[in-house]
């Protein structure tokens, strides 16, 4: 079983959600974002998911999208971030998901890239824009070195495309809670449980919910209904209001009041 099925699995044996804190590396640059894993671990993340800077983030409301151009800037590489968790790994509980797009594990090509992450301490990897269909390298790659392949759903993927994707993915499934890009919003669709009770009905991996949780009581909710909650813009939102040294605190305190919720929320 992979580090990510394991740590799901324990979460959930304790009868809550997992929490699960999105950053992009190198924003505002490397050694902010060493503290804010810091932070993030010592709140009490569950997992953590890792952004990859890229230049075109195609799936991305603005506060990414910024937050993308700020780790670019700063010359964030994915060579340079796995570098990060190589450095930090000893020292980082939660599993690290690295999260971003095709375009950079290509060009570093795909055995390099598993076997790099592997030696770093990555425990998985998600590509926003890449379908299963289109998979198979990375797939391959990946699994070979324990590696975990996580999928995104949509709410308007159908039933057939959910078990073909469940197939292929390991870890769990990444279920968009809105059509559209990344970024909080103020309310989440009402129908979403029975959106993910339906892919909890043909697969049986866990679901994990992001894109648009933003408060403590949206994700409480969510943690109601799925195995993990996803919150990425309102965290990096609150890197990039206020001085840089202040980021980690910034971050715990508010990631912190996140577990809180989902802990008190229960299953």
């Amino acid at each position: 079983m992979s580090r990510i099925a394991t740590t799901l699995e324990g979460v959930g044996r304790r009868g809550r959600a997992a929490v699960v804190p999105f950053i992009t590396a190198g924003d505002p640059d490397l050694e902010v974002t060493r503290d804010c894993l810091r932070a993030l671990a010592e709140a009490g993340a569950d997992l953590i998911e890792l952004g990859v800077p890229f230049s075109d983030p195609m799936a991305d409301g603005p506060v990414l999208q910024r937050s993308a151009a700020r780790a670019l800037e700063s010359g964030t590489t994915l060579r340079r971030v796995l570098e990060l968790v190589a450095e930090m790994q000893a020292e980082l509980a939660p599993p690290i998901v690295l999260f971003g797009y095709y375009n950079p594990i290509f060009r570093y090509g795909h055995a390099r890239f598993a076997a790099d992450a592997a030696t770093a301490g990555v425990a998985g990897t998600l590509c926003v824009d890449l379908p299963p269909e289109e998979a198979t390298d990375l797939h391959a790659a990946v699994r070979s070195q324990d590696l975990d392949l996580i999928f995104l759903l949509a709410p308007t993927t159908p039933v057939a495309r959910v078990r073909r994707i469940g197939r292929l993915a390991t870890g769990f499934l990444y279920f968009v809670s809105v059509l559209g890009v990344t970024g909080a919003r103020n309310q989440l669709p009402e129908d979403l449980p029975e959106l993910v009770g339906r892919v909890r009905r043909v697969v049986d991996l866990p679901v994990a919910v992001g894109f648009g949780v933003q408060t403590a009581e949206q994700a409480a909710w969510v943690a109601g209904f799925a195995d993990a909650v996803v919150v990425g813009s309102a965290i990096v939102g609150r890197i990039e209001d206020g001085p840089a040294g202040d980021a980690p605190r910034r971050v715990g305190d508010f990631v912190g009041g996140l577990i809180a919720a989902v802990r008190a929320a229960g299953r």
